[in-house]
């Protein structure tokens, strides 16, 4: 487990930004169970109360749950698993348009450019 932390976003942020993306590429399975609290903070190298914001506000969005005392798992709730890819692909998107929309590019241009680009990235171009 290894998280590249820039200096612009709260570390706790980060980490559930972390999570999100391993959910939305299935590395992290419906209800698989994740680190504890104070173990990923070890991992992570990060203060244990970080960690427990991030478990908690993840815990409030739903993308985790707790049982007694029992380790955290991933949700097995297949709409806020679905909306999880969404939010990453929206804001992807937004700041993409928010980058380039200064430079007045038609947007059938720069659809094209993306188009080629993406798929010049899978080696399909």
């Amino acid at each position: 487990m290894s998280v590249n932390f820039n200096n612009r976003d709260p570390v706790y942020l980060q980490i559930i930004r972390y999570f999100k993306e391993k959910i939305a590429i299935g590395e992290l399975e419906p209800g698989e169970e994740i680190p504890s609290r104070r173990e990923l903070a070890n991992r992570l190298k990060v203060n244990p109360n970080t960690a427990q914001r991030a478990y908690k506000e993840m815990e409030e969005q739903g993308l985790i749950y707790t049982e007694r005392n029992l380790p955290s798992k991933i949700t097995t709730d297949t709409e806020i698993l679905g909306r999880v890819r969404d939010e990453l692909i929206i804001e992807a998107v937004d700041t993409f348009v928010g980058s380039v929309r200064s430079i007045n590019v038609p947007v059938d241009e720069l659809l094209e450019l993306v188009r080629k680009k993406y798929l010049e990235s899978d080696g399909e171009a």
